[in-house]
């Protein structure tokens, strides 16, 4: 029988973990650099870690499963994820991107892929017209959707549609909604990438990343990559991926559940300029998002008033802790102009609307009414 998701998210597509002869009910840690061969010519399927490894093997296999995807491979972090990625093109082919990506996205295209002979046009792919920058060399499209920290949310059927007609892959990374909310190679994607540290694991104590892929091909070549250049997930953290995979599913609809509650605040807040979520009714984001998701996710970025009151919220929150990442229990709030983007030429962090007022929230799943209260006093406190 077909499981549904938060059957998935214990077991992944069919039974529980099968190598473990004791029965042990939670995945076993096979913290081992290498393993036996029976004879010259047998083994049992596994070598050395850097190649494969049960705990990891598991854990790829749920998440394949929660993306419904053929192969998955587990990095070591998302950014290795995406480095490795990056292995399968060759210098002189282009790629096009969204110009409104996570800073560290951003840092590794401008600062190493480029160097390394790839070449790429940034643009905003919600809104510009994606094709008219296709080039004879132009091997694939990639995306973030929602996009970090804008929430400008990109319409996968389209580009999907953009990408077929000019044989290019498409890449979605799925961090922000992860796979219980969004699957993009149903929508057409050949690959997804997720940093795991985020929503997958849920509990800010490890780092990961994954490629998924249904391309029997990629599958192959993203195999010789990780294997080649050795930043596959260890067993540790594979297993700390794997427990917080669990209650994926809760946590995501709590979390939702508190964004929608903060978003309101938000929105009747005075000193509030603007506030970005997909999940806000009448806007073009919130119509394309709702016909590609089955929710809008817990990540929020605001705009307030004036540089001195985004440093004040940061500074008195006293239950929201100022920090980098999402997607944990804790709700946390990010500076992204000294933070996730620092490292953006601030030419793009402008153009792409990141401002010295502009914070980033990610929405936990403590209760609500306290995250507001706290962001209330925080505001109210506020003598500029």
């Amino acid at each position: 029988m077909e499981l549904q998701f938060a059957t998935k998210c214990i077991y992944g597509k069919k039974q529980p973990f099968s190598e473990d002869v004791f029965g042990a009910i939670s995945v076993p840690i096979y913290q081992s650099a290498t393993f036996v061969h029976p004879e010259v010519g047998r083994s049992t399927g596994f070598d050395y870690s850097r190649l494969q490894n049960p705990t990891r093997q598991q854990l790829e296999r749920v998440v394949a499963s929660l993306e419904n995807g053929l192969d998955a491979l587990a990095f070591s972090s998302g950014m290795a994820a995406i480095t490795a990625l990056m292995e399968l093109f060759q210098p002189g082919d282009h790629l096009i991107t969204d110009a409104d990506l996570y800073g560290g996205s951003i840092r590794l295209f401008r600062n190493i892929s480029e160097k390394n002979g790839i070449q790429f046009s940034h643009i905003d792919c919600s809104k510009e017209d994606v094709e008219s920058y296709v080039r004879e060399n132009t091997r694939a499209i990639f995306i973030e959707t929602p996009t970090n920290p804008m929430m400008n949310v990109v319409d996968i059927r389209k580009m999907s549609e953009i990408a077929k007609r000019h044989g290019l892959l498409l890449i979605v990374d799925n961090t922000f909604l992860s796979p219980y909310f969004q699957n993009p190679l149903a929508l057409g994607a050949d690959v997804v990438v997720h940093s795991g540290t985020k929503f997958l694991g849920g509990h800010n104590d490890t780092l990961a990343g994954f490629v998924v892929t249904n391309s029997e091909d990629i599958s192959a070549r993203m195999r010789f990559i990780i294997k080649t250049v050795g930043s596959g997930l260890a067993p540790m953290d594979s297993w700390l991926i794997l427990r917080g995979i669990k209650t994926l599913p809760l946590r995501m609809e709590r979390a939702q559940e508190n964004a929608l509650a903060i978003v309101d605040f938000l929105q009747g807040e005075k000193r509030v300029r603007k506030v970005y979520y997909p999940g806000i009714p009448g806007t073009k984001d919130y119509e394309i998002c709702k016909g590609q998701a089955r929710g809008f996710g817990s990540m929020i970025t605001f705009e307030v008033e004036s540089r001195g009151l985004a440093l004040h919220i940061l500074k008195t929150t006293r239950l929201i802790p100022f920090a980098e990442s999402l997607g944990g229990v804790e709700t946390l709030i990010t500076y992204p102009v000294t933070q996730t983007h620092a490292d953006v030429p601030e030419e793009v962090r402008l153009a792409n609307g990141i401002t010295d007022s502009v914070l980033r929230l990610s929405a936990g799943i403590e209760d609500k009414g306290d995250l507001i209260a706290d962001l209330k006093q925080a505001f109210d406190s506020f003598a500029g």
